[in-house]
């Protein structure tokens, strides 16, 4: 708490003030930087599913915006292993938020005609998993994962891939 008010210019009374405790302090920032993970709501019916999935996980962000992305990502997962009781936290203001979003973009993706899908919400995870694991897994000591364009165009792989199913035409 000492840090982020310093960070903040602010004295650690008023950060007590504003939040409580480390808890509310965490569920803040997860909500905050939800949105740079996944960006819905948003009107994407006039885009290709392609593009429009594209923009939802915002495959084209900037170098600085990617890399600011993968710490919040890395802080999350860190804190919450760390702070097993951050956990619902986490998940109530980041991806189970983003996993319904993401399931009713679908599926209003499904009314339109536009998927045929069985079921969106395994539909959303399996996305949702495949998307962040790529972003989280790049710059991990140890592991060979590709960064800048090299990931662009591994995601739009997967997306192209999840779009058009891996069925014989």
């Amino acid at each position: 708490m000492e840090e982020i008010a310093a960070r903040r210019h602010i004295s650690k009374r008023t950060l007590y003030r504003l939040f409580p405790n480390k808890a509310e302090v965490f569920g803040a920032i997860v909500d905050d930087h939800r949105q740079s993970m996944l960006a819905l709501p948003g009107d994407y019916d006039d885009l290709s599913l392609e593009e429009a999935i594209g923009r939802i996980f915002l495959v084209d962000i900037d170098e600085e915006t990617h890399r600011k992305r993968i710490e919040v990502l890395r802080l999350v997962i860190v804190e919450g292993r760390q702070f097993p009781e951050l956990t619902a936290l986490l998940h109530e203001h980041g991806g189970d938020k983003s996993l319904t979003m993401l399931t009713q973009w679908l599926e209003a993706q499904a009314r339109r005609g536009r998927i045929d899908i069985e079921d969106a919400a395994t539909a959303a995870k399996m996305l949702m998993d495949v998307m962040f694991g790529a972003i989280a897994m790049q710059g991990v000591e140890g592991l060979q994962w590709p960064g800048g364009e090299e990931l662009r165009m591994h995601l739009r792989r997967s997306i192209r891939i999840f779009v058009n199913g891996v069925r014989r035409r």
